[in-house]
């Protein structure tokens, strides 16, 4: 199964790319997490933040492979425990497809990408800073990973 991490922003400071590195190294060959990152909307002063949501909306849906099972990471989301999150995957890879998990930029997902979204998933009540998402997405991955295979990463 084929996980993309799709997500508006770049330029990530060195200590992401090293933690993301780490755990998508860690996770079993039947499992490829791959990041897609997108260029950030126009944001300064006089811009219009609607136009570089809607921006970034375009570009996400975009980068969405058809069949692809979407997955939206907002607030408004519903909660998992890492073991829920292990048996979603589960049953992910029973389903036969591809994830896309979304990240949107500052101001959030364009509401296409949540309409588009077969499930809406929040990792935090709190705002958490993107850089850190892609890090604990990776390795939260890694760890419901664990709890499939009855490793004890996850105790």
């Amino acid at each position: 199964m084929k996980v993309r991490l799709i997500a508006i922003g770049g330029k990530m400071p060195g200590w992401v790319t090293q933690g993301y590195d780490e755990y998508a190294k860690r996770l079993p060959a039947d499992l490829t997490l791959e990041l897609v990152e997108l260029p950030l909307g126009h944001r300064g002063k006089g811009a219009d933040l609607a136009r570089a949501k809607r921006q970034e909306g375009d570009q996400m849906l975009a980068a969405i492979p058809r069949g692809d099972l979407v997955v939206a990471l907002e607030v408004e989301g519903r909660n998992w425990s890492t073991e829920q999150l292990a048996s979603n995957m589960e049953g992910w890879r029973m389903g036969g497809r591809n994830v896309s998990l979304l990240i949107g930029g500052p101001d959030g997902l364009d509401a296409r990408c949540s309409a588009a979204a077969e499930q809406r998933w929040s990792l935090s009540a709190l705002t958490l800073p993107h850089p850190l998402v892609r890090v604990l997405l990776a390795e939260q991955l890694y760890r419901a990973c664990t709890i499939l295979q009855g490793h004890p990463y996850h105790k």
